[in-house]
C-alpha cells in the first residue's frame, strides 16, 4: 500500500475489516471539544474534503469507514460510491432520528454492511432499566443480514451484554466522558471529562 503502509485486518462476523478504521465524528461536526470546534469540524468537511480523506485512506489499505446513519452521511455515500469509493460502512444508529429502529433503517437503506446501537442511546437504556430494547435493534440488523453491535461509554453496558446479548462486535469508548442519564444524545458544548481511571475501569472489564 501506500507510503510501504502494511494494515491487519480482523473478521466481524462475514466482513473482513482493517484493524485500524477510519472513524465519521470529525466529518458529521462532533468534536467532543466545544461548540466552537464543532462548528470548525463542520465548515473545513466539506463534501469534497471528506470525499478526499475517504480516497486517502484507501490508498492506506483502510476498508472501512464507521459513521452515523444520518441523511448527512447516507448522502455524502452515494455520492462517495457512486464515483467509485471503496470503503465499506459501519453503521451507527443516531438518537435525534428518534426510536433506535429508524437508524437501524438508515443503515438497511443507506447500504451499511454492519451496524450497531449508538453508545450514548446505550448508556441511556441502562440508565432507565430499558435494555430490551437493544435486544430487538440486534435482532433487526440481524434480520438485515449484517453484522450486529453495540457502543458504550459506560462499563456496565457491556458487563450487562455479554449475559444477555449476542452481537458480533463492541465499541467501547475509553472514557466515560459525560453522563447520559437525562438524554441519550450528545450535547455540544456541554463540559465533558476525560479520566484515566476511566479508561482503566473500561480496559480491564
Amino acid at each position: 500500500t501506500r507510503w510501504g503502509v502494511r494494515l491487519e485486518y480482523i473478521r466481524i462476523g462475514s466482513l473482513d475489516v482493517s484493524r485500524f478504521t477510519i472513524g465519521g465524528n470529525p466529518f458529521s461536526g462532533f468534536s467532543h471539544q466545544s461548540a466552537e470546534m464543532d462548528l470548525r469540524m463542520k465548515r473545513y468537511f466539506t463534501t469534497q474534503q471528506i470525499k478526499r480523506v475517504l480516497h486517502e485512506a484507501e490508498q492506506l489499505g483502510i476498508n472501512t469507514l464507521i459513521a452515523r446513519a444520518d441523511h448527512h452521511i447516507m448522502r455524502l455515500l452515494m455520492e462517495y460510491w457512486d464515483e467509485g469509493g471503496s470503503l465499506r460502512w459501519i453503521a451507527q444508529t443516531c438518537p435525534e432520528l428518534g426510536s433506535i429502529e429508524a437508524g437501524v433503517r438508515n443503515a438497511i437503506v443507506g447500504g451499511a454492511e454492519a451496524c450497531y446501537v449508538h453508545g450514548g442511546v446505550m448508556d441511556h437504556l441502562l440508565a432507565h432499566d430499558q435494555l430490551d430494547e437493544a435486544v430487538q435493534a440486534v435482532e433487526m440488523i440481524r434480520q438485515a443480514g449484517m453484522p450486529a453491535g453495540i457502543a458504550g461509554h459506560d462499563p456496565n453496558v457491556f458487563r450487562w451484554a455479554e449475559s444477555n446479548l449476542d452481537v458480533d462486535f463492541y465499541m467501547c469508548s475509553y472514557y466515560n466522558s459525560s453522563s447520559r442519564d437525562n438524554q441519550a444524545a450528545h450535547v455540544p458544548g456541554r463540559p465533558e471529562w476525560f479520566l484515566e481511571r476511566d479508561r482503566a475501569i473500561m480496559t480491564d472489564s
